[in-house]
């Protein structure tokens, strides 16, 4: 088969992929927050009672969290992908 059949069939599930991809990400931020900082809620970017290194730091956790989970979603559904179809989606 080729090529665009794998990306093709990757299309559909890549998006929805996403989306299970970000709540996913979303829940084991809260999880890993709430350990770090015995805090119940990350700070928003505009929550004036935090500071600077808080913001910060909860949004770069965030991200690298987000970061391994679309990762790892991205290409199990890529090697889904393969299977069924017998190609790699580009």
């Amino acid at each position: 088969m080729s090529k665009s059949i794998g990306r093709v069939a990757y299309r559909p599930v890549g998006v929805l992929l996403g989306i299970a991809a970000g709540a996913v990400a979303g829940a084991i931020f809260r999880q890993v927050w709430k350990v770090t900082a015995g805090d119940g809620e990350a700070p928003n970017a505009t929550d004036e009672d935090r500071g600077w290194g808080e913001v910060l730091a909860a949004a770069a956790l965030q991200g690298a969290i987000f970061a391994v989970v679309r990762a790892a979603v991205d290409r199990g559904g890529a090697v889904g992908v393969r299977r069924m179809t017998g190609s790699w989606p580009d």
